[in-house]
């Protein structure tokens, strides 16, 4: 007996989707998992992991933090660039800090549990950090010493002409001391916690300060990757680097630098991205070669 039109179509429909099923659902993985297990693919497929001693300390494909329960950077090994991926390198929260470069006023609350600073002040803070662990000025244009945002809200008499009336320091909350004391003849406050000076009609004003057009401290070293996972620093971040780690564990900077340069990979496929030096496979190289005292 001949089926009707409509079940013959659910039919050939439902055993199409069992084909595909199969095909797609389990064929099609399964090959790619077995072809990720032949030599020279097997490591990389099965996440570049490292171990020493047999233990596994880490991915050559995922950074990770070198600090002390504390959170403060452990001088002997050379550090990894800032990560927003969770608490720092957590691949299960990958992402960026979503700020951009007009990100440059700090949201000060009454309740600090409610207050985040700005990009600008997290690369200051971070620079002035950087500097003092190397030895080396961290200073930043738009930067105050106090390592946040050098940004003023100027109010006029007119709005955004006129006279000046009032200058506020917007990252620098009471009781600290602004990082200039007038602006235009006009003394400079702190910010109170909670004022949106912002919306008051202050005009945003940052102002460059007399740090160096280029800094010592290199861009990768205040700023984090978009995905927060990698593992890479550029070879200017690991030279600056070169002569802490080496007085930590009592070794030559020659050799030290020598080791950076054997950890440091190309651009990929010769001519994408930049060279980068892997942080977890050189801080395993100097642990085998110069013992931390």
């Amino acid at each position: 007996m001949r089926l009707p039109t409509w079940i013959a179509q659910h039919l050939a429909a439902l055993r199409a989707v069992l084909v595909f099923t199969v095909l797609l659902g389990l064929v099609y993985p399964l090959a790619l998992v077995a072809l990720g297990q032949l030599p020279g693919l097997n490591h990389k497929a099965d996440g570049s992991l490292i171990t020493v001693g047999g233990d596994t300390v880490g991915s050559a494909l995922i950074g990770q933090s070198f600090t002390d329960a504390d959170g403060n950077p452990v001088a002997r090994y050379f550090q990894s660039r800032p990560s927003a991926a969770g608490d720092g390198y957590d691949p299960t929260s990958t992402s960026a800090s979503n700020l951009g470069p007009e990100s440059v006023v700090d949201t000060i609350a009454t309740d600090p549990e409610e207050s985040s600073e700005s990009l600008l002040t997290q690369v200051c803070g971070r620079s002035k950090s950087v500097g003092e662990l190397n030895g080396v000025d961290g200073r930043r244009p738009y930067c105050t010493d106090d390592g946040v945002g050098a940004v003023l809200a100027v109010f006029r008499a007119d709005g955004l002409t006129g006279p000046v009336t009032r200058v506020v320091s917007v990252n620098q909350a009471a009781p600290a001391t602004p990082f200039v004391t007038e602006y235009e003849g006009v003394a400079v406050e702190p910010a109170q916690p909670g004022e949106d000076y912002v919306a008051a009609g202050g005009v945003v004003t940052p102002i460059r300060g007399d740090a160096p057009a280029e800094p010592a401290v290199p861009a990768d070293a205040v700023t984090a990757s978009g995905s927060g996972l990698d593992p890479q620093i550029s070879p200017a971040y690991a030279e600056l680097q070169v002569n802490r780690v080496a007085r930590e564990r009592g070794a030559d900077p020659a050799a030290v630098r020598k080791l950076v340069k054997e950890h440091t990979g190309g651009r990929g496929l010769g001519f994408m991205g930049e060279p980068g030096v892997n942080v977890l496979e050189l801080n395993i190289a100097l642990d085998k070669q110069f013992a931390a005292r």
